[in-house]
């Protein structure tokens, strides 16, 4: 009955198209899924991810058929990592017969942080983005990971009497790997480049500790992303990055910047 019943419907996205011009990206955007995304300490962490599911549409072809991204993020189910998240968009391909197809999902990670001196636990939360695309038989894969950090200008402090401004930053990583990077790794290598991390819960032992941690290690923005740049270089398994840093200025009515990329070897 249910078959009967659609055969009966028109199918408007089918119908041809004479302007002869192709799409590049069409689909769903802004949908909310419950996910479980790989956890380095417990094995898995529950989330919400905001989702988008894309795919190019030939120029003879009038529309794409929306429902039927849903039906194929339903049907992998919650677990997304990098190796099942292909599988979604190879379905995607094969079900809206598509050349191309993209998977971005993103998605608070969140992470226990110890505050240094008093050992206070409290959860700090990361945006994490993932970006997956296949183009006929070829894949690709992005991590995005967005960390909140504490930089203290070199130039305040060497020319102040008292103090120095301070900032939050905000550093967005991009890499493609070879092996598995976990994003706790990623987080781990950006707070190390900063004046101080980010915690959620600091007591007053804990404030001073870090206070005078970023007054001991001052960066400006150029810093930053060239610290972050030398340890992902460190690792075999990144094969291209691109670290963004954002510096919230204290003092200023604008924000500082920089950015370093690596190319892609071929």
């Amino acid at each position: 009955m249910k078959n009967s019943l659609s055969a009966s419907l028109a199918d408007c996205q089918s119908q041809r198209d004479h302007r002869k011009i192709k799409i590049h990206r069409v689909g769903v955007k802004g949908l909310r899924y419950p996910i479980e995304v790989r956890d380095k300490n417990f094995e898995s962490q529950h989330t919400v991810a905001t989702v988008s599911l894309l795919v190019d549409l030939p120029h003879h072809f009038k529309g794409t058929h929306m429902s039927r991204f849903v039906e194929v993020l339903n049907a992998h189910g919650r677990m997304v990592h990098v190796c099942n998240v292909f599988s979604i968009v190879h379905e995607l391909q094969k079900k809206l017969h598509a050349e191309t197809a993209h998977v971005i999902m993103e998605f608070p990670y969140f992470i226990e942080k110890i505050a240094p001196v008093t050992g206070s636990k409290g959860l700090v939360d990361y945006q994490v983005r993932f970006e997956a695309a296949a183009y006929l038989d070829e894949t690709d894969f992005v991590m995005w990971v967005t960390v909140p950090v504490t930089t203290l200008c070199p130039c305040s402090k060497a020319i102040s009497d008292r103090g120095a401004h301070n900032q939050r930053g905000y550093v967005s990583v991009a890499i493609r790997f070879v092996q598995t990077i976990w994003i706790e790794d990623v987080i781990e290598m950006v707070e190390a480049s900063a004046s101080s991390p980010i915690y959620s819960l600091l007591k007053r032992p804990d404030e001073k500790y870090v206070t005078e941690l970023a007054f001991d290690n001052p960066v400006f923005v150029e810093d930053l992303v060239r610290n972050v740049a030398l340890r992902l270089n460190a690792n075999q398994d990144i094969l291209w990055y691109r670290v963004e840093a954002e510096n919230m200025e204290s003092i200023h009515n604008h924000a500082a910047y920089a950015c370093v990329e690596k190319e892609l070897e071929t």
